[in-house]
């Protein structure tokens, strides 16, 4: 798979770059709530005060 870009693929959208960073952002952001969960003992939505 090449992650380079040319210049006549679409730069909005559905593209393989956009995807690998959502994929991260995701993951980053799943870590993130397991962490907080583990650390303070109660919910991600409970910790905002959301419920």
């Amino acid at each position: 798979m090449n992650n380079t870009r040319s210049d006549d693929e679409p730069k909005v959208g559905f593209t393989p770059y956009a995807e690998l960073l959502n994929g991260r952002l995701a993951m980053i952001g799943f870590v993130a709530a397991l962490i907080i969960e583990a650390t303070s003992g109660q919910g991600v939505l409970k910790f905002l005060g959301l419920l």
